[in-house]
């Protein structure tokens, strides 16, 4: 095969239509498409901060559109997915479970570790804890009231810690979420098809998540493999190159890049259309601080030159951006960020300030695609008024007003398949 050579450019479209973010479906999302795009992305990070919708739930409209969040939520209750540690706490396609079972038992792990360290010092608690699940069935943290502190186990409620413990072991899995509450039950009884004498090797099990995270970043260097899925790094950087001397991945070239990239084959058509300018990314969308394509800060900066961290645990008054800051995506490019609250009650979806990047233009295609995905992203929250109240710079308010303004009354026509 002729060898890819990509731009910048190039390399960033193979990415975001790798990810579902090129464009947005033309029809409406059904409930298998939640499924197909958690599979496309190989993981959907859980966190349960709330001020706008909690990150999973945002990451699959940001790819989706509207949908029903609820679909998630049934997805995991069927059994078509599960939660483990993977990039972090997250929602699975269940098809990998082999992949993360390995994980369950791999005792140089860090979370196996401190797991069973805490069931060896609690082992009668922890037996006695799997026969009540046995015998009265599945449980929640609520189920149990504190009662007071014994020593530095009781320190924390002491059944959520068992919980947890028996939950990074294997031993418990999470049967359905009630109000995005975790119900825990046994692995048996949540995936009794499982036998532990199909588990794959070791070696397998890296190979398969190497390819997998490749597949989902569309294009990648070798060392933002291990990551993707929080794989050990020194075990990791070599496994593209040989996985593309084995034919399992392809070598491509990128202009600025010292080191090759490595692309999954069923992207090779998306590749060469990107390198030939024929993939360009037309969608605008607001991301979740936690979705993959900017959850490594570091792949972040080298492939949108955007320089981004989380705030929510820095102290309101040396937050530059704001506590839960959305990324702007705008056809191809990271443009700038959002400080959003959803309130509810009052149907309000409040943007305490939008910040553009140091030299984006401020195009009327811009301003109108942004202030039509802050208008769609507040109505999929059921706060269909959007107060804005600070921009830099200054002068943006005042257009993206102008815009939601227009595209609430229905005077803005955009092109299709972008919404």
């Amino acid at each position: 095969m002729t060898e890819i050579h990509l731009d910048q450019n190039a390399a960033r479209a193979l990415m975001l239509a790798a990810q579902g973010l090129d464009r947005r479906p033309r029809r409406r999302a059904r409930k298998a498409d939640v499924l197909a795009a958690i599979r496309r992305m190989g993981a959907l990070q859980i966190d349960t901060i709330s001020v706008v919708a909690r990150s999973p739930y945002l990451v699959l409209w940001t790819r989706l559109g509207d949908y029903e969040p609820r679909w998630l939520d049934a997805l995991l209750a069927e059994g078509k997915l599960f939660e483990y540690w993977s990039h972090e706490a997250c929602f699975l396609p269940t098809e990998d479970y082999p992949l993360y079972r390995h994980r369950m038992l791999d005792h140089s792990w860090a979370g196996w570790r401190y797991a069973h360290r805490f069931m060896e010092a609690h082992r009668e608690e922890a037996a006695r804890f799997l026969q009540r699940v046995r015998d009265h069935g599945a449980v929640r943290s609520t189920d149990f009231a504190r009662e007071g502190k014994g020593g530095a186990w009781w320190d924390r409620k002491p059944e959520k810690q068992m919980m947890e413990s028996l939950f990074t072991a294997g031993e418990l899995m999470i049967a359905r979420r009630e109000g995005f509450q975790r119900i825990y039950d046994l692995r048996e009884r949540v995936l009794p098809s499982w036998d532990d004498s199909r588990l794959p090797s070791a070696d397998e099990v890296r190979r398969a998540l190497v390819v997998k995270a490749v597949r989902a970043l569309g294009i990648a260097k070798a060392k933002w493999v291990a990551d993707y899925f929080r794989m050990a790094k020194t075990t990791t950087k070599a496994l593209p190159e040989q996985l593309a001397k084995d034919g399992e991945l392809l070598r491509v070239t990128v202009e600025g890049w010292k080191e090759p990239g490595y692309v999954h084959p069923e992207h090779a058509d998306t590749a060469r259309a990107a390198a030939a300018g024929r993939a360009k990314p037309v969608l605008t969308t607001l991301l979740s601080p936690f979705d993959p394509l900017v959850w490594d800060r570091a792949r972040a900066s080298e492939t949108f030159g955007f320089e981004y961290r989380i705030e929510v645990y820095t102290p309101a008054p040396k937050r530059v951006y704001g506590y839960f800051v959305l990324p702007i995506l705008h056809r191809g490019k990271l443009v700038g960020r959002l400080d959003p609250k959803a309130h509810r009650k009052e149907g309000v979806f409040e943007v305490r300030k939008i910040h553009f990047e140091p030299g984006v233009r401020l195009t009327d295609r811009l301003i109108t695609e942004v202030a039509a995905r802050i208008r769609d992203c507040a109505r999929w929250h059921g706060t269909p008024r959007v107060e804005l109240r600070d921009s830099d710079p200054p002068e943006a308010a005042a257009r993206l007003r102008a815009a939601l303004q227009a595209e609430s009354e229905g005077r803005v026509h955009e092109e299709p398949g972008i919404r």
